[in-house]
């Protein structure tokens, strides 16, 4: 189920409409260091993972400030791309999810082979969730909103699944879990 998401254009399709808005929602709010208007400066990424999608679909939207001596440049939140990464966020999701819910299934080396990407890489994946992530700001905004069944020591595979539970649909869990993950709590008022 999860790993068939992920060749499904649809889905890549519905979190650029949500990038979109994001990118919007970013620009009339202004320059978040001098308030002055912001302008599209959009730039194309290669990114991994994924099925074969339209170029449009692989614009990381990019915002710069019109005023002169200001000038700098504002990334809008992403359901798309996560940070620098290559892969799309929810390859990096998903394969970290299946490894730490089914790992003798999905192996790294099998996920390694399906993905085309390096075990160091995936083991990166992993680290982050389990090092990193829970400590960010970004979880700890989040965490109340979630139910205590979801496990710190089990991110981001007990969050998918948690949303897995609530919403039947697959493709709309996966959205959901994104959204909270890059927008935080109002994401939650999607469910239901």
């Amino acid at each position: 189920m999860l790993p068939d998401l992920l060749q499904t254009t649809n889905l890549f399709q519905l979190l650029h409409r949500i990038d979109i808005d994001l990118a919007d929602q970013q620009q009339k709010a202004g320059c978040p260091y001098c308030g002055s208007s912001l302008h599209y400066s959009n730039y194309l990424r290669k990114p991994r993972g994924g099925p074969e999608l339209q170029e449009e679909l692989s614009v990381r939207f990019s915002l710069c400030c019109s005023k002169e001596k200001c000038r700098r440049r504002t990334l809008p939140k992403s359901t798309i791309f996560m940070d620098r990464r290559v892969y799309f966020k929810v390859v990096i999701l998903i394969v970290t999810t299946l490894n730490q819910k089914s790992p003798q299934e999905y192996s790294k080396n099998m996920l390694a082979r399906m993905l085309g990407a390096d075990r160091k890489t995936i083991n990166r994946w992993l680290k982050y969730f389990r090092d990193i992530f829970p400590d960010s700001r970004t979880w700890k905004t989040i965490r109340g909103f979630v139910s205590p069944a979801v496990a710190n020591c089990g991110l981001p595979g007990s969050l998918v699944e948690y949303y897995l539970e609530k919403i039947k649909s697959a493709e709309n869990a996966i959205i959901n879990c994104i959204k909270l993950l890059t927008t935080g709590p109002p994401a939650m008022k999607m469910m239901g």
